[in-house]
C-alpha cells in the first residue's frame, strides 16, 4: 500500500496505530522493541528506564521478556523500572497487589536488581502520600526520565489510573477510582465492595515525558474505547485521548481491539472495497440505520452521500441491492429453530431433515441457557426435538455467602424436624460461619461452601430446564474442573474438560449444538467454555461420522447482542413466549435482584434479556421487516 493510500485509510485516526492479526504477534513485537532498547542501552553503557503497566494486557509481553532472558540471554541488570500505579491502601503481599503481580509475572524470573524496581507504595499513611508522590517524580527525573512507557487502557479510557477528569499536566498522585473501573476489578476482589476506592498513579503529564509511549489493547471488549481514544475529540472524559497531543505515542492493537476503527468497521468511508456479500450486507444495514430509512426505501443518492458510490456503481442498480439484502435478512427469520419439516429449506437457516433433531445446549453458567436463548430453548422442546442441556460449570462463585448459610440452616432444621442426626451438618455449618467470618476479599471458599453454593445453582437450573420442558435425564451437570482450579492456580491445560465434553457429545450425537458466543463476558468463562466445545468437536470430526452433520450455533448472553448483519438465524418470540422465558429465568432465584457479579449493567438479568431481544426486534422492524415482540439471534460457526 502506498503512503498516500495508507494516510487516506487511517485519516480518522489521530495518532499512529499498528494492528496485528492476533494478540500473540503484537505481544512479541512489543517485547522485541523493549529488548532492542535494553540492548542498545547496554551497548552504550547506559541505563534503560522502563515504565511498566499491570493488568491482563501486558502479561504476554512480560512472558515473552522472561523467555528472551532465559533462552536468549537478555539481561535486565541495566534496567530501571517505574510502575504506573497501585491500589490504595494495599499490602504488597495481597493477591490483588501490583507488587505481587510484577514479581509473579516478571521480576522473579529475570536478573533485574531489586534496587532498580519502583512501584507506588500502597501501605503509606495518608499524610505521607503527597511526599511519596513528589519523591517518585524526582526519582524518574534523577535517572534521566522514562525511555519507554507501556500502557493498557481501561474501559473508562483511563491510562494508569488517570480517570475521566484528569488533567493533561497531572503528576503522580492519589486518585479516586471510577465506579466502572471498580466494577471491572470486582471479580479479582470477590465483589465491588472489596475493591479499594483509591489508587496512587503516575499522572498524564508524567506519562507524556516518556521518550516513547506504547498503548496496547487486546480483544473486543476494548474496541469501543480504543475507537474513542484514537479517533475521538481530545477530552478529559477519555484521558487516553490526551495521547493524541504527543508525537511519541503509538497504539498497538490486535485485530479485535481494532475492529471498531473506521478503516475496519466501515471501510467504505476511507477506501475502495472488495464487495463480497458479507460486506454488502453490513454496508446496506449500516446505511439504513444511518439514514433512518427502511432498506427498500434507500436511494442512489443515499449511497452516494454516504461513501457507498463504489458499491452502487459496481453492484447496482441500488434497488436490486436493497431487495437482495432485504430478502437475505428476511430469510434469517424462522419460527422453526430445529428446521421446519416438509418445507423447502433452501432459504431457511436450518435444515428440515431430520425432522426430529437431537439438540444440545451448552450453558457456561447454570442460567445462561434461559437468559440467552430461553425462548428458543422452549420452542425446540415444544416442537418435539430431543433437547439436552449441559451446564458446563457449577456457577458456585456467583452465590452470596448469606445464601449458602441460609440453605445450610434449612438443611439442619429439616433434618431436625425429620428426627435425623444433625451433628455433622451443624459442624459443617459452624465451620462455614467461621470461614466466611474471616474470609478475605476474593479468597476461595472451602469445599463445603463451594458444594452448597453449587447445589443451590444446580437446583435452580433443574427447575428452569424442567420448566422449559426437558425430562431430568436430558439435564447434564458437567462441573468442568477448570472452573474451580483457576481460582487457585494459573492452569492452562484443559484436557480433562475437553475429554469430558467429548464423552457427552458422543453420548448425545447431536445434530445441533448451541454454545455461548458472548466472548465479551467480563470474567472470561464463556470464551473458555466455547474453546473447550470447539476443540472437542474438531477432535471428534476426525473419527465420528455424525459430526459431519452437526451444526454449531452461537448465542449471546446478557452482555450484548450480535450485530444485525451478523445474524444468521433470528427466532421471533410472541409476548406469551417472552413471559414464559421470564418465568424460566425467575427459577434462578440466587441471581435475581442483585447478582454477585453484575458486570457494568445494573439491570437484573431478566430485564437485560428482555430489553436486548426486544431491541433486536425493533432493529429488524426499522430495516423494514415485520414487527415482532422479541427476537433471539444466532450465528452459525463452521468448524
Amino acid at each position: 500500500m502506498s503512503r498516500l493510500n495508507l494516510l487516506e485509510e487511517t485519516r480518522y485516526e489521530r495518532l499512529p496505530v499498528t494492528v496485528f492479526d492476533n494478540k500473540k504477534s503484537a505481544e512479541k513485537s512489543v517485547a522485541a522493541r523493549i529488548a532492542a532498547l535494553i540492548k542498545s542501552k547496554q551497548a552504550n553503557g547506559e541505563t534503560a528506564v522502563l515504565g511498566l503497566a499491570t493488568g491482563a494486557t501486558p502479561i504476554g509481553v512480560y512472558k515473552e521478556l522472561v523467555r528472551l532472558h532465559k533462552e536468549e540471554g537478555l539481561s535486565f541488570k541495566n534496567v530501571v523500572t517505574f510502575n504506573l500505579d497501585e491500589y490504595y491502601p494495599m499490602q504488597p503481599d495481597a493477591v490483588q497487589s501490583y507488587v505481587r503481580f510484577m514479581k509473579e509475572q516478571l521480576f522473579d524470573h529475570i536478573d533485574i536488581l531489586p534496587e532498580n524496581i519502583h512501584i507506588p507504595d500502597g501501605t503509606l499513611p495518608k499524610e505521607k502520600v503527597v511526599e511519596f508522590c513528589l519523591a517518585y517524580e524526582q526519582k524518574i527525573s534523577d535517572v534521566g526520565g522514562i525511555d519507554l512507557q507501556i500502557l493498557g487502557i481501561g474501559r473508562t479510557g483511563h491510562i494508569g489510573f488517570n480517570e475521566p477528569g484528569s488533567a493533561p499536566n497531572s503528576g503522580t498522585r492519589l486518585v479516586t477510582l471510577a465506579d466502572l473501573t471498580r466494577r471491572d476489578a470486582s471479580y479479582d476482589f470477590g465483589g465491588k465492595e472489596n475493591v479499594p476506592t483509591k489508587a496512587i498513579t503516575m499522572g498524564v503529564g508524567t506519562i507524556f515525558k516518556a521518550r516513547e509511549v506504547i498503548l496496547m489493547a487486546w480483544n473486543l471488549k476494548k474496541a469501543a474505547i480504543v475507537k474513542q481514544a484514537a479517533e475521538g475529540e481530545i477530552s478529559s472524559d477519555v484521558p487516553a485521548t490526551y495521547l493524541q497531543l504527543s508525537d511519541k505515542a503509538e497504539f498497538v492493537l490486535d485485530a479485535d481491539a481494532a475492529s471498531a476503527l473506521t478503516r475496519f468497521d466501515t471501510p467504505w468511508l476511507v477506501r475502495d472495497c472488495v464487495w463480497d456479500i458479507a460486506l454488502i450486507k453490513k454496508a446496506v444495514v449500516w446505511l439504513s440505520k444511518t439514514t433512518g430509512k427502511p432498506i427498500l426505501k434507500l436511494t442512489e443518492e443515499d449511497y452516494n452521500n454516504h461513501g457507498m458510490a463504489q458499491l452502487a456503481t459496481e453492484k447496482g442498480p441500488v434497488y436490486n441491492l436493497n431487495i437482495d439484502i432485504f430478502n437475505k435478512l428476511q430469510h434469517t427469520i424462522t419460527g422453526w429453530p430445529g428446521g421446519k419439516p416438509n418445507a423447502d429449506d433452501s432459504q431457511r437457516p436450518e435444515r428440515r431433515e431430520p425432522a426430529k433433531k437431537r439438540s444440545i445446549l451448552f450453558s457456561p453458567h447454570p442460567d445462561d441457557d434461559v437468559i440467552s436463548m430461553g425462548g428458543t430453548f422452549i420452542r425446540l422442546a415444544d416442537q418435539g426435538h430431543e433437547v439436552h442441556v449441559a451446564y458446563q460449570t457449577s456457577g458456585n462463585t456467583a452465590v452470596w455467602d448469606d445464601d449458602a448459610l441460609r440453605f445450610l440452616e434449612f438443611a439442619i432444621d429439616f433434618s431436625r424436624v425429620q428426627g435425623g442426626d444433625t451433628a455433622k451438618l451443624e459442624a459443617v455449618y459452624n465451620e462455614a460461619r467461621q470461614h466466611l467470618g474471616n474470609k478475605l476479599p476474593n479468597q476461595p471458599d472451602n469445599d463445603a461452601i463451594r458444594t452448597v453454593k453449587g447445589l443451590i445453582r444446580k437446583g435452580e437450573a433443574i427447575a428452569g430446564a424442567r420448566f422449559a420442558g426437558l425430562p431430568d435425564e436430558h439435564i447434564h451437570f458437567m462441573n468442568l474442573p477448570f472452573y474451580d482450579v483457576l481460582k487457585t492456580s494459573a492452569k492452562t491445560d484443559y484436557e480433562a474438560d475437553i475429554q469430558q465434553t467429548m464423552q457427552l457429545l458422543q453420548q448425545v450425537k447431536p445434530h445441533q449444538v448451541f454454545a455461548a458466543g458472548d466472548f465479551a463476558d467480563p470474567h472470561g468463562t464463556h470464551k473458555v467454555c466455547f474453546d473447550i466445545i470447539l476443540t472437542a468437536l474438531q477432535r471428534l470430526k476426525a473419527t465420528e461420522e455424525w459430526v459431519k452433520d452437526c451444526w454449531l450455533w452461537l448465542y449471546r448472553g446478557a452482555w450484548h447482542e450480535f450485530e444485525i448483519h451478523e445474524i444468521q438465524m433470528a427466532v421471533p418470540l410472541s409476548p406469551q413466549e417472552v413471559l414464559r422465558k421470564r418465568h424460566a429465568i425467575f427459577k434462578h432465584q440466587s441471581q435475581k435482584d442483585t447478582p454477585v457479579f453484575p458486570g457494568d449493567d445494573a439491570r437484573e438479568f431478566w430485564v437485560r434479556a428482555e430489553q436486548r431481544t426486544s431491541e433486536t426486534a425493533r432493529e429488524y422492524n426499522a430495516l423494514g421487516l415485520a414487527d415482532y415482540e422479541a427476537i433471539e439471534a444466532f450465528v452459525r460457526w463452521k468448524f
